[in-house]
């Protein structure tokens, strides 16, 4: 069932969010060459605790970690441990927080050191499919409008999006109703409406789109090796348009 959230749910919402936001931004200031995985969690779950807030990956259906970070060819649920990351990789990090009874939840690609152009595109292509994304996301407009400008934007680029790991719906629950897939034909499934919150999350390869998950029985990694770039916004549906509320202030 799609929920539809009054004016303070969504400031709730949005107070979880900039935590996450907020854990993002520190992050950013500490991934270079040489920092462990396991460093970044611990310092993201310490600094959402100190905000009152609880890591809302950390025990998720068992999950043992307060980020999910994922390595080049890793998609996404990467879990931290004691790699070390090199110069030239790219790390997509997806954070989730509970405060008040209500969640955020959103995720980023960044550069370890320098790049190459090949990464670099595959980030600014993914990032950018997300925007477009969110610009659908106006009420009237249908659920599969969203994956729709996100799979045109991305396959005009000559990448692929990840078919079987889908966005959704976001609130008392990390994981609500609808599902939000990065692809598919317009105006299909529920139509937007104002007060609807959305977790929206383009998972896009430089090789083709299949995947498989790793033996941890959690990372979920490119079949043919290329890598993978994450970014991900949670939103609310307003009279005139979608709102981001994974931002820092």
């Amino acid at each position: 069932m799609v929920k539809i959230r009054t004016k303070r749910e969504i400031q709730l919402i949005a107070e979880s969010n900039k935590i996450v936001s907020q854990t993002l931004d520190l992050l950013n200031e500490i991934i270079e060459p040489g920092v462990k995985t396991s460093y970044l969690d611990e310092v993201a779950e310490e600094f959402i605790l100190s905000q009152g807030a609880r890591p809302a990956f950390k025990g998720y259906m068992g999950f043992p970690s307060t980020l999910c970070i994922s390595i080049d060819n890793e998609v996404v649920h990467g879990i931290p441990n004691g790699k070390i990351l090199k110069e030239g990789q790219i790390v997509s990090i997806d954070c989730g927080a509970e405060k008040n009874g209500y969640f955020g939840d959103s995720a980023r690609t960044f550069a370890v050191g320098k790049i190459n152009k090949k990464k670099q595109k595959l980030m600014d292509v993914t990032q950018e499919s997300l925007m477009k994304g969110i610009e659908a996301a106006k009420e009237g407009n249908y659920v599969s409008d969203i994956g729709h400008a996100v799979q045109t934007y991305v396959e005009s680029n000559g990448y692929s999006v990840v078919r079987d790991l889908v966005g959704h719906g976001i609130g008392t629950e990390l994981h609500e109703d609808p599902q939000v897939p990065n692809y598919g034909r317009p105006k299909q499934g529920n139509r937007l409406q104002a007060g609807m919150c959305l977790a929206i999350e383009p998972m896009i390869n430089a090789g083709a789109k299949d995947i498989y998950t790793d033996n941890d029985g959690w990372t979920v990694k490119t079949k043919d090796g290329s890598p993978s770039a994450h970014f991900e916004h949670t939103i609310a549906i307003t009279k005139s348009d979608a709102k981001i509320l994974s931002v820092s202030s």
